[in-house]
This record gives structure tokens, sequence and C-alpha cells, in this order.
């Protein structure tokens, strides 16, 4: 959750590597200020037993799209995100039972 926070802080508060990252992708501030809310949102989910499971998951979409983007758009290194990627995928997967169970309850 620190590690996320950490990004989603410096996203948000306009460090210049993320600022240059975003102007890279073309998409205005709008995206940047989205993108680090998101990243916000998702430190808090983690450290909510109930939704830790959740929160990992819509993280680990988010750092593919992030691997994607550095891999076919702006270039760089998408280490960052492969490392928050491979920490959020075991939390999904420590959760996975958890997750799995509140989606059957929500289709019963």
């Amino acid at each position: 959750a620190a590690a996320v926070f950490g990004a989603g802080a410096a996203t948000v508060a306009g460090a210049a590597q993320p600022v240059q990252m975003f102007a890279e992708i073309g998409l205005g501030d709008w995206f940047r200020y989205l993108t680090g809310a998101l990243q916000l949102a998702g430190a808090v989910g983690l450290l909510i037993p109930r939704l830790c499971g959740l929160a990992g998951l819509a993280l680990v979409g988010m750092w593919l799209v992030a691997i994607g983007t550095h891999l076919f758009v702006i270039g760089g290194s998408p280490l960052p995100a492969v490392v928050l990627l491979v920490l959020t995928a075991a939390i999904v997967w420590g959760r996975r039972d958890r997750i799995a169970t509140l989606f059957t309850r929500s289709n019963s």
C-alpha cells in the first residue's frame, strides 16, 4: 500500500517524472490526476480487509496498462510498473478465494 500510495502521491503532486511521462502520453493533466487519484484510492483499498482483493485486482489492471504504455507508446523502462504489478498480483493471489466469494454472492 505504501508503494502504491507513493506512486499516486507523486503523480497527483506533480513530481517531474510523472508530469513528463503523462505529457508524452499526450492526454493532458486530467489523465495524470485521474491516474494518481485511482492509485491513491487503490492504496487505501489495500488497507481495508474487505476491499483488499478487489483493490489489488483493479491495480493489477492499472499496472498492465502502464506496462503496455511504456512498451508501445512512450518508451522508457516499465520496471516500476512491473514491480508494482508483481506486488499487487501477490495480494490478489492471496485473496483469490475471498474475491471469488464476492463475485459468487453477487450472482446468487
